[in-house]
């Protein structure tokens, strides 16, 4: 199974489980894991949701080289229905989940990482974690679900786009990207205790507090600009496609040493 799905004392954890590539998300892996936060939200036993990841890393982002075939010619609508679901209505989905919800953080958290943990309540995050959007590299100005701004703020969310640098796990606490930062190997166990106390709160309450934060940040704009950029991020892959006749501008290693020479 890509999710493994296990509740116990009020707690659903939800684990992603590609560790052999880094927990990168194909197809399937994100069908899995929206369906593990559906059985969650709907589970009357369930007070709180925690989301961690097998292995080194949380999340290397989207998989690029799964290997499943592609169509002869790829087209922008194509790109947009399949994104529009799978990236934005599955991230906005997993936000409103009417329950806490806290994300375990480590290694790395690259680009469609982002739209995992983001969505989260919480985020824990263990002292080697490293969070990075370099899709600039790719032509492209930032992943589907634009939170940059609301988690980072307009200066930072520029730089780390514009540099495709990894914010570190102390600065991503510094900046209130992050709730908390562990040791490594205390990360499951800090985010349980984290979950068990919240666990003992009163539902409703719990309930309309997340209510009441996500109203306000959606009264700030929030959803609408969530909205609106995911079209600015389609624009990128629409000129990729009228410049080389593929969705990016760069080829994968150029990426990856893009990602090296920022850090």
């Amino acid at each position: 199974m890509l999710v493994l799905y296990d509740v116990a004392d009020g707690i659903a954890t939800i684990t992603l489980n590609r560790p052999e590539v880094a927990n990168a998300q194909n197809g399937p892996l994100l069908e899995e894991l929206d369906a593990a936060w559906t059985k969650a939200a709907a589970d009357s036993d369930v007070a709180v949701i925690v989301l961690r990841a097998e292995g080194k890393h949380f999340s290397a982002g989207h998989d690029l080289k799964s290997g499943q075939p592609l169509p002869e010619k790829i087209t922008l609508e194509m790109l947009y229905q399949l994104e529009a679901r799978r990236y934005l209505e599955f991230s906005l989905r997993w936000r409103n989940v009417p329950k806490p919800s806290i994300a375990a953080v480590q290694g790395r958290c690259i680009s469609g990482g982002l739209l995992l943990c983001w969505p989260c309540d919480l985020i824990v995050a263990a002292e080697d974690a490293l969070f990075s959007d370099p899709v600039v590299a790719m032509g492209i100005g930032g992943v589907e679900y634009h939170g940059h701004t609301w988690e980072l703020g307009p200066r930072k969310a520029k730089e780390i786009l514009f540099t495709g640098r990894a914010v570190t796990a102390t600065e991503a606490e510094k900046i209130g990207m992050v709730n908390k930062v562990v040791p490594r190997d205390q990360l499951d166990t800090e985010t349980r205790a984290l979950a068990q106390h919240i666990a003992t709160m009163p539902s409703f309450g719990l309930r309309q507090a997340k209510r009441a934060v996500n109203q306000t940040l959606d009264v700030q704009g929030f959803y609408a600009a969530i909205q609106s950029v995911f079209d600015v991020h389609q624009t990128g892959h629409g000129n990729a496609l009228s410049v080389s006749g593929w969705p990016v501008l760069v080829d994968l290693d150029q990426m990856k040493s893009a990602i090296k020479k920022a850090d």
